[in-house]
């Protein structure tokens, strides 16, 4: 598709970013990013800062045909912001409501991957009287603690004793949602990308962190991404599949991302799933696509072409019915 078709075809995009989550700062960087890239091209795209449903109401004031969505974490990954644009009619990028709230919640896709036997790490949920003992015997140590319903690493501590665990639990429920405990899994961090029905070249990310915390994702320079990743043909192609398997089981479409650890076995375990990855100068999916060929603005673009695919059906009322309510 031309420029210029593209410009007819998308009509006007808002670029939905920084939202009221912990990823605010990370949601504004990528969605400033993503508006660049479309309106590079000519593509009609606005800048909406949604810290409210008013923002989204506004949408059909502005005549918006389409909508990208750059917000990060809770109210913008979660489904809430799928939901509202459903029913608004408009058509935006990456996966609904279900896939979107599923694999925002790591408690309750963890318990999905157990139930569907995609391998993920042993986990327990914590609260203010968890037995710290029974945690550390059960899963072993060290291990992690996180949030369940945070991304970016946030709220994330890594427990070597179990004197330990009082104060990484504070940390996480200063967060909204359960807790996880999680068993730590030795080895090395992937990443896969997962664009349309494709896996993307996988990544290997290492750090001189004690793992892939937040600054070694958005602010340090010591974070080494390595892509080929190094795994034999055989073994990248294992990791791709299992990554779609993932991403494909939680019902997720469009465009996202999964993370995997690779133990010292050769086994790999599924982390999480990203439903709206980052955008940012350090972000790994426009990394996995150039390694493919694809620079980020056609990157962008591809995302947002996937919209053309919902236009009058999976959701969206139609552009008449939507531009009628706007008269």
């Amino acid at each position: 598709m031309s420029t210029g078709e593209d410009r007819q075809a998308l009509g006007r995009v808002a670029v939905l970013m920084g939202g009221w989550s912990a990823e605010r700062e990370v949601s504004l960087k990528s969605g400033g990013a993503v508006l660049e890239a479309l309106r590079g091209h000519g593509i009609d795209a606005l800048a909406v800062d949604v810290q409210s449903g008013e923002a989204l109401l506004e949408l059909l004031e502005a005549g918006v045909d389409r909508a990208f969505i750059a917000l990060h974490g809770r109210g913008g990954e979660d489904g809430s912001v799928q939901g509202a644009l459903e029913v608004l009619g408009i058509p935006y990028t990456g996966s609904g409501v279900l896939a979107s709230a599923l694999a925002m919640d790591k408690l309750r896709c963890k318990q999905f991957f157990d139930g569907v036997s995609l391998p993920t790490p042993p986990f327990m949920v914590m609260d203010a009287e968890a037995d710290h003992e029974f945690i550390a015997a059960s899963l072993g140590l060290p291990l992690m603690v996180k949030p369940a319903l945070e991304g970016s690493s946030i709220g994330l501590s890594r427990v070597e004793h179990v004197g330990e665990l009082a104060d990484a639990w504070q940390a996480a429920a200063r967060y909204p949602g359960p807790v996880l405990a999680e068993k730590w899994i030795e080895g090395e961090e992937y990443t896969v990308a997962i664009l349309g029905e494709e896996a993307l070249p996988v990544i290997r990310v290492e750090t001189p962190h004690a793992f892939y915390d937040y600054s070694a994702k958005y602010e340090a320079d010591s974070t080494q991404y390595h892509c080929p990743a190094g795994l034999a043909a055989a073994e990248e192609q294992q990791m791709q599949r299992l990554a779609l398997a993932a991403f494909r089981a939680v019902g997720g479409t469009g465009w996202g991302r999964v993370d995997l650890m690779r133990d010292s076995d050769g086994v790999d375990w599924i982390i999480e799933i990203n439903t709206v990855p980052g955008m940012t100068d350090h972000s790994l999916v426009p990394m996995a696509a150039r390694a493919r060929g694809m620079a980020f603005d056609e990157l962008v673009l591809a995302i947002l072409r996937q919209t053309l695919e919902k236009d009058n059906g999976n959701g969206d009322h139609g552009e008449d019915e939507r531009h009628a309510r706007t008269a």
